[in-house]
């Protein structure tokens, strides 16, 4: 192996800069050839690639968002699409590629190992649905912001004695509501994976204001997708003013924390080792405190599923 190239695909996360940083560093500490490709596979299909060296991954470790830019591509999805980016790898003779993302992107860099080209994922989702690795990156720092959200949210909840709901993001994962809802204290935390009662909830709530509580702060992962209705139906059953906060991107954006720079530079590293290895098709994930490499179609075709456990937890402090 004497050249590879990088990419970020799909929806950016931070820290997504520390592992393209990890990923060129490890590269050339190896006496690879870098390259990076701009805009993920559209750039890859468009032949946006170029040459990196140290100075191109200089002061990146801090910064959210990605150098490499992201996008979403429908064309690499179909064959005249992927005989493009194929193409141009061959062109630029690379012999590895590493792909920085979510499921989406993986798919994507199963399809070229069935074409000879080796390939290695990275995990970077604020959703945290991949099996095979405990976190993503990127997902950390979007748990403090949502904490950080319901601190803020809860003062105001508190002074005005209303009920706030805040939706957040992971699409059909409730992992980030369920982990920032336990680490900020709310009161109900509805996730796609587990059924609900809305009457339950409501005199549940009506409880709590009969014992004294001057607030409810409600968080709900957008998967459940009824955010507003959940909202009038408690308003009207608890007799409080509800109010809904959509953190959206919000949660994507901003300096990675510490954990998700070490995790990410460990990963990217681990991506360009395991390629040196002459392996291929797999991602790189934190297994426990170990960085492992498992099959992509292991991966793939295994639904990341939410603890049990943490949920009754989440329940019982919530009382």
């Amino acid at each position: 192996m004497k050249k590879i190239v990088v990419l970020t695909s799909g929806g950016d996360s931070p820290g997504m800069n520390a592992a393209i940083r990890a990923v060129v560093r490890t590269g050339l500490f190896h006496g690879l050839e870098v390259f990076g490709v701009e805009r993920g596979y559209t750039g890859l299909i468009e032949g946006q690639i170029f040459p990196m060296n140290i100075s191109s991954v200089g002061g990146i470790i801090q910064r959210g968002g990605t150098i490499l830019k992201t996008s979403r591509c429908e064309k690499f999805k179909t064959k005249e699409g992927l005989d493009m980016a194929l193409q141009k790898i061959r062109e630029f003779n690379i012999d590895g590629l590493v792909a920085i993302g979510g499921d989406g992107t993986f798919r994507g860099i199963r399809e070229f190992s069935a074409l000879g080209v080796k390939t290695m994922g990275v995990p970077a989702t604020i959703d945290n649905d991949l099996s095979d690795t405990d976190m993503a990156i990127g997902v950390d720092t979007a748990l403090n912001t949502v904490m950080g959200a319901i601190d803020k949210i809860k003062d105001t909840a508190s002074s005005h004695e209303r009920a706030f709901i805040i939706e957040v993001m992971g699409r059909n994962s409730g992992y980030l509501a369920l982990m920032g809802g336990i680490a900020g204290g709310v009161e109900v935390i509805l996730i796609p994976e587990i059924s609900y009662n809305l009457p339950e909830i409501s005199l549940k709530l009506k409880e709590g204001y009969q014992r004294g509580k001057s607030h409810c702060i409600i968080v709900i992962a957008e998967g459940v997708g009824e955010t507003y209705e959940i909202s009038k139906f408690l308003e009207d059953k608890i007799g409080f003013e509800t109010r809904v906060t959509i953190l959206g991107y919000l949660q994507r954006g901003g300096s990675p924390s510490a954990f998700d720079r070490l995790l990410a530079s460990r990963l990217g590293a681990a991506a360009v080792e395991h390629l040196l290895k002459g392996e291929t098709s797999k991602m790189v994930g934190l297994m426990g405190n170990k960085i492992e490499a498992t099959d992509l179609e292991v991966v793939l075709s295994q639904p990341k599923t939410i603890s049990q456990d943490l949920y009754n937890l989440a329940l019982r402090l919530a009382k």
